[in-house]
């Protein structure tokens, strides 16, 4: 049968590739399909996932820790020294009175109780008077969300609300919180306080407060937070530099503060519980404070104290005071410190490209570097959103494209297993019995190197046959015949595997084997040699063993040729197919082993596999080796001499030695 020296595609090879594209083709289809799906999830807004990403948001700050708090914000906290040296709570408003009075005179620019005073008491005369002694005292309303508790609306109260309202037509898709009832000051502290906002705190579903409404409408009009009324303020800035961007921001002076469509803003947190130190109020009355401490500043005045219960749950801190937060709220708007929410399209687009990209570089990787792949994914993915979240203050969403990445991970590290593991199945069971479990593991790896079908490749080929085996068998009962030589061709094998050597076959007692495949191995004909000469050693000692128990020893000559070959799975399709090499340097090396008898040697190589050595020989770092040239010859169905050499070992300490041939006339074998 004449086959072509171009590369062979069997349909097996064919097969075998359309399986890896399909392979490669279905982790990209799951990437894709695992992108829409968590698409849509971020659409409808998936509640696993925005929980999750609550956390993730809580973590940046816990991750941070505290930063300096604003320096213009002092806290005086009713602490429990003051209880305890002054009373339960509430004080008489006449206390209240006293502190406001002291802080004015210490300097305060702007002060904020955190005190509703919706019923008239005793002493509602002294507090009036210190509201309006200075004009510079912001009080806090309530909005009743369930129109329980509504009190007598005054001009006072109207007065407060936005006067400039942009793009008012938007309200009609997007309208901030709206309230159905009011509870507010007094009358007489409301017409005297110098603005007034609503104290309403609104936390997530998880109880934790991130967002501050800082407009809600009630009665028609939209109203301001108390935080929004002290920083205006403290700027001097009057009602109408106040303005808002329906369903996009607030305006305060020169400072635009970015909002969600229903005019929420997420509070910048300085830190935890104690970012901001507070004065004691009792330290305040006994005349403890240092006045510089106070002047020119906002003064917050509220409750502090562990029996009162006004504290919330904050991303930084699972315990704070509603005073504190006033600070950090406060605090953030004055140094502009807004973070914005980069929208649900900003975010989709991360969820595509951080799927796609993560898809195609994990496509080729194993189960291992892709899980490291994942991780590194993961992890730029939060420091990204931890520098932009404290750096440009800005918020994406990382839950949903962390979560593709994983689950991209998983399902087609899956898929790969499974289709892989059928790969791996037929590489073991087509190479098992061929070469070490070295060079299975690696073809598993790496499945291209023993694809199906044939390619050009060079190898250097053995082959082995028993001299005189027909006379040896004659002599024998077929019993003994097949114990001595199943011993014989299991050592050589054992010696040709040890060697990373490719077993090709059996042919009665003469062994083939080959290097250079499916493996590539640059050192191909060294490792045939030195196998070669291992199973001559073998051999002698089998001989010494066979000799004790009264058998003939067996002698075997060995025949060593490299050059291109065609390898591959050739055979019939579905029937019978052998891992093997075919070509001319394959009948070269077969010729080569029938000269070792006219030859009388047992090791002859020819020049090609000699000069894939001859360097490591010459510099002695071979072995202990000589080569001597034999002869120039011509072989039966090849018309180009060839020189061939015997290799015989030497003694430990014996120098290496090459002994080229004799140019003279070349001899024709034509016997095959």
């Amino acid at each position: 049968m004449c086959l072509s020296r171009d590369i062979l595609l069997t349909n097996d090879n064919r097969r075998y590739f359309i399986m890896r594209i399909k392979r490669q083709h279905g982790t990209y289809i799951i990437g894709i399909v695992i992108t829409i799906v968590f698409v849509i999830l971020a659409l409808v807004r998936f509640i696993p996932f925005e929980r999750l990403e609550m956390l993730l948001y809580d973590l940046r700050y816990q991750l941070r820790g505290k930063v300096q708090a604003s320096p213009e914000i002092v806290i005086v906290g009713v602490d429990d020294r003051s209880l305890q040296a002054i009373g339960r709570w509430p004080w008489d408003r006449d206390k209240i009175a006293d502190l406001l009075f002291r802080v004015n005179a210490m300097g305060a620019r702007v002060i904020m109780p955190d005190f509703v005073f919706s019923e008239p008491s005793g002493h509602d005369a002294k507090l009036a008077s210190a509201i309006q002694q200075k004009g510079n005292v912001v009080l806090p309303f309530v909005f009743d969300f369930e129109g329980n508790s509504t009190t007598h609306i005054d001009d006072a109260f109207l007065d407060n609300a936005f006067l400039v309202i942009r793009n008012e037509k938007l309200f009609t898709i997007h309208m901030p919180i709206r309230s159905k009832g009011v509870l507010l000051p007094v009358p007489a502290f409301s017409r005297h306080a110098a603005a007034m906002g609503y104290n309403n705190m609104i936390p997530d579903a998880d109880g934790k407060l991130r967002w501050e409404p800082l407009a809600i409408e009630y009665a028609g009009q939209l109203y301001p937070s108390v935080d929004l009324q002290v920083a205006r303020l403290y700027e001097g800035l009057s009602p109408a530099d106040m303005s808002l961007e329906a369903t996009d921001s607030i305006t305060l002076g020169k400072t635009v503060l970015k909002t969600d469509p229903f005019a929420k803003m997420l509070i910048p947190y300085y830190g935890p519980h104690n970012t901001f130190p507070a004065i004691s109020a009792l330290d305040l009355f006994e005349g403890k404070i240092d006045a510089a401490s106070l002047r020119d500043k906002i003064v917050l005045i509220g409750p502090t104290a562990v029996g009162i219960h006004d504290k919330i749950v904050s991303p930084s801190s699972a315990i704070m005071f509603g005073v504190e937060k006033h600070a950090n709220m406060i605090g953030a708007i004055l140094h502009k410190q807004n973070i914005r929410f980069v929208g649900r399209f900003a975010n989709i687009l991360i969820i595509v490209l951080v799927s796609v990209i993560f898809t195609i570089l994990i496509v080729n990787l194993r189960a291992a570097t892709g899980a490291a792949m994942a991780a590194l994914f993961i992890t730029a993915l939060f420091a990204t959103g931890y520098v932009l979240f404290f750096i440009w203050r800005v918020w994406i969403d990382i839950s949903y494209a962390g979560n593709s990445v994983i689950v991209i991970y998983f399902v087609s590290t899956a898929y790969r297993y499974s289709t892989e593991e059928r790969y791996a199945r037929q590489i073991r069971s087509m190479f098992a019995s061929y070469v070490t479990e070295k060079i299975v593991n690696e073809l598993i790896k790496h499945p291209e190197l023993a694809k199906l079908g044939g390619e050009r490749r060079e190898v250097t080929v053995l082959f082995s046959d028993v001299k005189g085996f027909t006379a040896f068998s004659e002599h024998r009962s077929p019993e003994q015949v097949v114990a001595i030589l199943n011993e014989y061709l299991t050592e050589m094998t054992n010696i040709i595997i040890r060697w990373d050597g490719t077993l090709d076959k059996f042919v009665g007692d003469m062994i083939v084997a080959f290097w250079g495949a499916p493996h590539h191995q640059p050192n191909h004909a060294e490792l045939a040699i030195r196998c070669t000469l291992h199973m001559k050693q073998r051999l002698a000692q089998l001989g010494e063993n066979w000799a004790k128990q009264g058998h003939i020893p067996l002698n075997a000559g060995f025949g060593i040729n490299t050059g291109e070959v065609i390898v591959g799975n050739i055979g019939a399709e579905g029937k019978k197919m052998d891992y093997t090499v075919i070509g001319d340097n394959v009948n070269l090396a077969s010729r080569v082993e029938g000269l070792t008898r006219k030859y009388r040697t047992d090791l002859i190589i020819t020049e090609t596999t000699l000069n894939k050595v001859r360097t490591s020989i010459e510099e002695g770092k071979f072995g202990h080796v000589m080569v001597r040239g034999l002869d120039i010859v011509t072989v039966q169905g090849r018309a180009e001499p060839v020189r061939i050499y015997e290799v015989q070992s030497l003694d430990a300490g014996s120098v290496c030695r090459i002994i080229e041939c004799e140019d003279k006339e070349t001899t024709v074998f034509k016997e095959k």
